[in-house]
C-alpha cells in the first residue's frame, strides 16, 4: 500500500514505500475502524520497538484506536530509561528521575496494520516515538532508520534489505527456563544436522505453523532450514524496501516466540546462548535502487561491480570498528566472535566469501548483485542495525571512498584490522567516532553509549557459573 492518505492499509496489498507515519483525518481513522469492526476485529496492540529490539505495547479497545490513528496516544518515556530487564538506569540521558518519566507521544503508522494469526480478533499497528517538540524522539530506532532512508533518499537511492536470523528452539517454556536457571536446557532436536530434510520433516506441525503464521502475520519467508547445532534453525525473510524489511525482520523474533510457545516450546536469538557450540547468525542482505534498476550493478565493470558499490563497501569497511557498538550490543554479542565458527573477525570483503564481514553474492547478475553484511548476530536490533549499515554505506559514496582489494581465503588467518571483540572496546571507538555523531546526533550516540555502560556495569557485578566452578572450592 503507497503512503499516500485516503488509501485503505490493507495486509494482502502492501506496497513497500513507508516514507512517514502521518496521523489520518477522522474520515480515515473511522473507515479503518469500521472495516476492522466488519472483519470481527474486537481490539488492538499498539507499540514500538525500544533501544534492546524489545515491542513494547497495550491492547487497546477499537474506540481508543481510532483516537490514536487519528492523534497518537502517549506512551510512558521509561521505555528509554531502563534496560532489557526493566531496571531502570540511574544516569539516563533521554529520561530519568528527574525527569518523572513523563508521556512521549506515539503515533500510529497504519500502514503496519496487520491481524495476529495466534490471537484470532487483533489487529497490530507499529508506531514512531516523538519527541516534545513533535520531532523524532532520539530513542526511537525506527525513526533512527527513517532518518537514514531520507538521506538514501536524497541521493537518490531507494535501499532494500532482507535479513536473516539463526535461532535455538528448546523443549522448554517460560517456566521451566526459570526453574532450571536457563542451564542444562533440552533442545527441540539432538545432534548437528545441518540443512536436514529429517529434521525438519520431524517437526512438520512446528514448520507449518511457522510458515503459515508468517505468512499471514504479513512476514513473507523466503527459506527455512535447520542450521548445524541441537535444535537449531535459520530463516531467510524476503528482501524488501528498508523499512519494511526492518518491521518484518523485528516483528519475525517476537513472533517466533508466539509460535514457539503454542508448541510447548522457547526461542532464543542470543548471539551466544552455549560456548561449545556456533553462535547465532543475523545477516544482512542489501542494495541500493534508482530507477527501477540496481545501482551496485555495472556490466562493464570488474566483476559487474559498480563504483557506487564499491564505495558503499569501503564506507562499510572504514567505519565497522566505530560502529561495532550498534551492532553488537550487549557482552554476550562478542561471545561470538570466536575463530572457526563463522563470525568475521577482521574488516574485510570478499566474493562469495564466507570469511568475510562483507560478502558479495550474484556476481554478473543485475538483479541479485548485493552484499551480505555478516559481523551482525541474531539479537540485533534489526533497526538499529539496518541504519547503521546504511549510513556507513551512504558514507562511503558521499566521499567516494575507494574499495581495497578483495580478501581471497581465509579471513581468520588476515592481517586486516580486527574488529573490537569486546563491548568495552566497542563503547570506546563509537564513543569517540566524530562520523557517528555527525551521521546520528549527539544525543543518539550518547544514549547507546550510556547503554553500554549499563551492561557493561551489570556483567562486572554478576558472579558468573564460570567462576563459582573455577573457584568455589580451590581458592
Amino acid at each position: 500500500m503507497s503512503g499516500a492518505r485516503g488509501r485503505k492499509p490493507t495486509k494482502s496489498k502492501r506496497e513497500t514505500s513507508r516514507k512517514s507515519s502521518p496521523s489520518l483525518e477522522k474520515s480515515e481513522a473511522d473507515e479503518i475502524v469500521t472495516r476492522l469492526q466488519a472483519e470481527g476485529v474486537k481490539a488492538a496492540k499498539i507499540g514500538g520497538f525500544d533501544l534492546d529490539g524489545v515491542l513494547r505495547g497495550k491492547y487497546v479497545s477499537l474506540e481508543k484506536l481510532g483516537s490514536a490513528l487519528k492523534s497518537g496516544f502517549g506512551f510512558c518515556d521509561v521505555i528509554f530509561g531502563w534496560d532489557i530487564v526493566d531496571a531502570v538506569y540511574d544516569n539516563g540521558v533521554l529520561t530519568g528521575p528527574q525527569t518523572g518519566y513523563p508521556d512521549t507521544h506515539a503515533v500510529l503508522d497504519p500502514r503496519t496494520l496487520r491481524h495476529v494469526p495466534w490471537e484470532p480478533g487483533i489487529a497490530a499497528f507499529l508506531c514512531d516515538f516523538r519527541d516534545e517538540k513533535g520531532g523524532d524522539h532520539p530513542g526511537c530506532p525506527r525513526s533512527l532508520l527513517k532518518r537514514m532512508i531520507a538521506r538514501a533518499e536524497k541521493l537518490g537511492f531507494s535501499a532494500k534489505f532482507g535479513a536473516e536470523f539463526e535461532f535455538f528452539l528448546f523443549k522448554e517454556t517460560r517456566d521451566t527456563l526459570e526453574q532450571k536457571g536457563f542451564r542444562a536446557l533440552d533442545p527441540l532436536d539432538p545432534g548437528m544436522f545441518g540443512y536436514s530434510w529429517v529434521r525438519s520433516g520431524q517437526d512438520s506441525d512446528l514448520m507449518s505453523d511457522i510458515l503459515d503464521g508468517m505468512r499471514d502475520f504479513d512476514i513473507n519467508i523466503e527459506g527455512l532450514h535447520t542450521e548445524t547445532g541441537p535444535g537449531v534453525y535459520e530463516v531467510a525473510i524476503r528482501y524488501n524496501d528498508v523499512l519494511v524489511a526492518a518491521d518484518q525482520a523485528a516483528l519475525f523474533k517476537v513472533a517466533m516466540k508466539q509460535v514457539a510457545h503454542r508448541h510447548g516450546l522457547s526461542a532464543t536469538f542470543m548471539a551466544k546462548w552455549n560456548a561449545s557450540l556456533p553462535g547465532c547468525s543475523g545477516h544482512l542482505h542489501q542494495s541500493l535502487w534508482q530507477g527501477g534498476k540496481n545501482v551496485f550493478y555495472d556490466a562493464k565493470a570488474a566483476n559487474g561491480m559498480s563504483r557506487t558499490f564499491r564505495s558503499y563497501i569501503a564506507g562499510q569497511l572504514a567505519l565497522m570498528r566505530e560502529l561495532t557498538a550498534l551492532y553488537s550490543p550487549t557482552i554476550n554479542s562478542y561471545k561470538r566472535y570466536v575463530p572457526g565458527v563463522w563470525a568475521p573477525l577482521v574488516a574485510a570483503w570478499g566474493i562469495e566469501n564466507r570469511n568475510t564481514a562483507i560478502r558479495v553474492i550474484g556476481v554478473g547478475d543485475p538483479g541479485a548483485l548485493r552484499l551480505e553484511y555478516r559481523q551482525t548476530a541474531a539479537d540485533i536490533n534489526p533497526y538499529i542495525a539496518m541504519a547503521t549499515s546504511l549510513a556507513a554505506g551512504l558514507y562511503g559514496i558521499e566521499h567516494e571512498l575507494e574499495l581495497e582489494d578483495e580478501l581471497v581465503g581465509n579471513a581468520y588467518e588476515s592481517d586486516k584490522p580486527q574488529v573490537p571483540h569486546t563491548l568495552l572496546a566497542a563503547r570506546e571507538a563509537f564513543a569517540t567516532s566524530a562520523i557517528a555523531r555527525a551521521a546520528l546526533g549527539d544525543d543518539v550516540v550518547d544514549h547507546y553509549v550510556n547503554m553500554a555502560d549499563v551492561e557493561l556495569a551489570a556483567f562486572d557485578a554478576a558472579v558468573t557459573d564460570w567462576e563459582l566452578a573455577r573457584t568455589f572450592e580451590r581458592m
